[in-house]
């Protein structure tokens, strides 16, 4: 699954009309499309006329008594496209997360659950800053496009989020490329045509052939809740982001053989490992983590377990024929697991769970 956010912190650059009309174009190619409205306007949600009782916040938050799985939350809209909801609600969703370790990749958790379903893609439409709701969207990424009208505003706020995306790959190691699109640009102003060289200049292979002009349908699609290809397919809008899912699958076509080689390389050396799932029953906690033999006893990020419904859950991939030492760590406080009987004492005088595979 190709995880792609859509961000600018700039407004009015065409960041929502190009996350709803890039997720419809795909869903048209027959690409199954998640769109994920990550932003606490709701301007996909509104856009698309969807009203939902819950929303991506109940995925994100501890807090919430309604909690819910992302599968929970998600709307279909039309063939091929479904939508994760959003709420103003998830303002709060910042504040929630201010003091959280790993707080980065709570949305990429939330994903997780769905990392094998039968989704081509996940499109996510950011918020216009550069907050945690943003920087959540880009860790959980392997693409980000950025939308810029051909302003001098545009482009000057285009170095500072591309100067976020660097700075994500280098402190916290994750593999992500972005690449600009242009949009809103009207060819009747030489203005935008200067602009547009200097982009292409600039950027190069990191941007889109595509280029998205203006186009009266893109605004009245949103006013009647739906995509432009539902309102008005022959419309100059609904042409040029169909031009951009094509371009896109294209890179799908060329990129996708070699990642599958690579994995097949990489599976063929590496010893046969066991998916085991820990679970610990526990409605009340707010942070789970599991640490023993199998990651150094680490307590990071990767240690975090995913919470379904009070039930927290992790995967390990295990090598089979090993006995591992582990404990959960509640709150920030060390215990073994309740539901497995086999312990063995440690140096500290306290007990490990054993784990036999």
């Amino acid at each position: 699954m190709r995880i792609i956010s859509i961000a600018n912190q700039k407004g009015g650059c065409g960041k929502t009309t190009t996350a709803v009309n890039l997720a419809a174009a795909l869903a048209a190619n027959g690409r199954k499309v998640l769109l994920i409205d990550f932003d606490p306007q709701a301007h996909a949600t509104v856009g698309l006329n969807i009203e939902a009782k819950k929303n991506i916040y109940h995925c994100l938050s501890k807090l919430t008594p309604q909690k819910a799985a992302l599968e929970d939350i998600i709307v279909n809209v039309s063939i091929n496209l479904d939508l994760a909801p959003s709420n103003i609600i998830l303002t709060t969703i910042e504040q929630e997360l201010a003091n959280e370790i790993g707080r980065e990749n709570r949305l990429q958790e939330t994903l997780s659950a769905i990392s094998n379903s039968n989704y081509d893609y996940a499109i996510i439409d950011c918020p216009p800053n550069l907050g945690i709701l943003t920087v959540n969207a880009i860790c959980a990424s392997n693409e980000v496009i950025i939308p810029v009208e051909p302003s001098r505003f545009s482009v000057e706020g285009l170095g500072r989020l591309i100067d976020i995306i660097n700075l994500i790959k280098e402190r916290l190691e994750h593999r992500v490329d972005f690449k600009v699109l242009v949009t809103i640009f009207d060819s009747r102003l030489k203005y935008g045509f200067k602009i547009l060289a200097d982009l292409r200049n600039r950027f190069r292979e990191s941007m889109f052939s595509t280029i998205i002009h203006v186009n009266v349908k893109l605004k009245e699609s949103q006013s009647f809740g739906s995509s432009v290809f539902d309102f008005d397919k022959y419309s100059r809008g609904a042409k040029d982001y169909y031009s951009l899912s094509k371009e896109m699958i294209k890179t799908e076509a060329q990129g996708e053989p070699l990642k599958v080689k690579i994995q097949e390389l990489i599976e063929e050396h590496l010893p046969k490992l066991a998916e085991i799932t820990v679970k610990l029953n526990l409605p009340g906690a707010r942070e789970v983590y599991v640490a023993g033999d199998f990651n150094n006893w680490r307590t990071d990020k990767d240690a975090a377990m995913a919470d379904n419904h009070g039930s927290w859950i992790k995967s390990l991939r295990l090598e089979p024929g090993q006995q591992y030492r582990y404990r959960f760590i509640v709150d920030g406080k060390w215990i073994t697991d309740p539901e497995n009987p086999f312990q063995e004492k440690n140096p500290y005088g306290e007990f490990d769970s054993l784990l036999k595979i």
